[in-house]
């Protein structure tokens, strides 16, 4: 499980953030995070509260939302896009020409502070 060395990234970046903006105290992260991304939300809420108070001296009663972004891949072939859980084959022309172009991401959409 990588999500508690993710949690960990996050918090460290936030912390940053939090002492350049003389931040009193972060209430809740939302982070997007691609459906091929890797990380698995659950794990992550999992860790997070955790990984929170034992890392962090903004962040110890911080609540995480997560917004689950959806992978979409793109065919070369037809210029078209399609959802990417559909296979590594196009579905609209058939072609083996795609390439994923969003929803591998994990990214700090916002942050609500004190």
């Amino acid at each position: 499980m990588h999500e508690l060395g993710i949690a960990f990234h996050i918090i460290s970046e936030i912390d940053k953030i939090a002492e350049q903006n003389k931040v009193k105290e972060v209430k809740s992260v939302t982070l997007e995070i691609g459906e091929v991304s890797t990380v698995i939300p659950r794990y992550l809420e999992d860790v997070w509260k955790w990984a929170c108070e034992n890392r962090s001296q903004y962040m110890k009663n911080c609540e995480l939302k997560i917004i689950v972004t959806r992978a979409i891949s793109f065919c070369s072939s037809c210029q078209k896009t399609y959802h990417t859980l559909e296979g590594k084959v196009c579905p609209n022309c058939g072609s083996k020409e795609t390439y994923l172009v969003e929803g591998d991401q994990t990214n700090i959409k916002s942050i609500e502070v004190i």
